[in-house]
């Protein structure tokens, strides 16, 4: 196993496609003459096809990915949802990052996962998400998360002189707001929130000066997430889960063009993480998961397509177990639910064996019960 990558430990990278990826068009069914009845004019040719088996095939814009699965390194996993499907981004994002289909959760999944990864909040990098904001799949008291909008200009007041000037900031705020809310809980809560965004801060903005690499990414913003996700795992500052996401899925319109040009993204992007990642002797500990909150209607909407159910997700990296992992789902009329894909993998039971497989970790109070799962992971 490479040691150039957090010393070994196992690190999980996860890449969310936001919006709804078109699921058929993506690993397409090519065989399926219902296929084309339902995308007359969205419907990829089987001579266009990169055929996987004599079934289905991917969408030809993912180029370079083709080549990753056939060396047996991505795990594609068919018809993954979750039982009473929404067709609200919202509520289905919300379902996927708390793992609570049947109410509104309050902790993120990865939340639960690293306060069991880091229990005393030793490390504030444990988790670090590349992007705007934070994902509720990694918000949970007690869990420690940076998250980073662009790696090359991170920093909180990271030189020597205001080290001093931070600790006055921090000073100030507890003095302004103790006698409000008291020194309990809360105010140590807020404290060490502070401290700990200030210590990620610093180990953070150590990472670009070490990294080096002969991969010249893509000139895209997705390549460029992934590249700083490269310079801190192999900075080895012992973050076990990296997040981050690439949008535009909700193809109602324009999908002919758009649709390809994302994937192509993806494709780019993912080969030249791991090519980068290989090249350093840095990939054997990781596995990336990439996932979307549902898939598109069966039937185009004549330029588009809409909200489904079913989806593909995706599991890659040297340890994942290559292949096709259970049955698409039939497009038979009398099969669909709502004229949608059904589902037919629980995405609490790919997250199972994330847990369960790759961390060793309990999955049960981080899914909120339990789910069968499939074999994703090389033993």
């Amino acid at each position: 196993m490479g040691t150039n990558g957090n010393g070994g430990q196992p690190v999980l990278v996860v890449l969310q496609l936001t919006g709804g990826n078109d699921y058929m068009n993506t690993v397409v069914p090519y065989s399926d003459p219902l296929y084309y009845d339902n995308r007359t004019t969205l419907a990829i040719s089987e001579d266009e096809v990169m055929k996987i088996d004599d079934s289905v095939g991917f969408n030809p814009a993912m180029g370079t990915l083709k080549d990753i699965y056939d060396r047996g390194e991505m795990a594609v996993v068919h018809g993954v949802g979750f039982p009473e499907s929404t067709r609200s981004h919202f509520r289905a994002m919300d379902i996927w990052h708390t793992s609570e289909p049947h109410k509104v959760g309050t902790e993120g999944w990865l939340g639960r996962a690293i306060r069991d990864l880091d229990p005393e909040g030793e490390n504030p990098v444990t988790a670090v998400n590349i992007g705007q904001g934070l994902p509720r799949a990694l918000v949970a008291p007690g869990a420690s998360v940076a998250s980073v909008a662009d790696l090359s200009t991170y920093g909180l007041l990271t030189g020597i002189e205001e080290r001093q000037e931070r600790a006055k900031m921090l000073d100030r705020f507890a003095n302004i707001y103790s006698p409000a809310i008291g020194s309990g809980p809360v105010m140590d809560y807020l404290a060490q929130t502070g401290l700990d965004a200030l210590k990620g801060a610093d180990m953070l903005k150590t990472a670009p000066a070490g990294y080096k690499s002969n991969v010249e990414y893509a000139d895209i913003p997705l390549a460029k997430k992934l590249r700083d996700v490269a310079t801190i795992h192999t900075a080895d500052l012992g973050t076990r889960i990296f997040y981050t996401e690439h949008g535009g899925y909700d193809t109602h319109a324009s999908q002919v063009n758009n649709h390809p040009k994302l994937l192509s993204d993806v494709a780019s992007a993912v080969t030249d993480f791991w090519d980068d990642l290989k090249a350093q002797d840095a990939a054997d500990n990781v596995i990336m998961f990439v996932f979307t909150e549902f898939g598109r209607r069966v039937k185009e909407n004549g330029t588009g397509t809409d909200h489904g159910a079913g989806g593909v997700s995706f599991i890659i990296g040297p340890k994942a177990e290559g292949g096709q992992h259970n049955e698409y789902p039939s497009m038979k009329p009398e099969d669909l639910r709502e004229g949608d894909l059904a589902p037919d993998q629980d995405f609490r039971g790919v997250y199972t064996t994330i847990l369960e497989d790759w961390f060793e970790l309990d999955a049960k109070p981080i899914v909120n019960g339990t789910f069968e799962k499939p074999a994703l992971i090389q033993n």
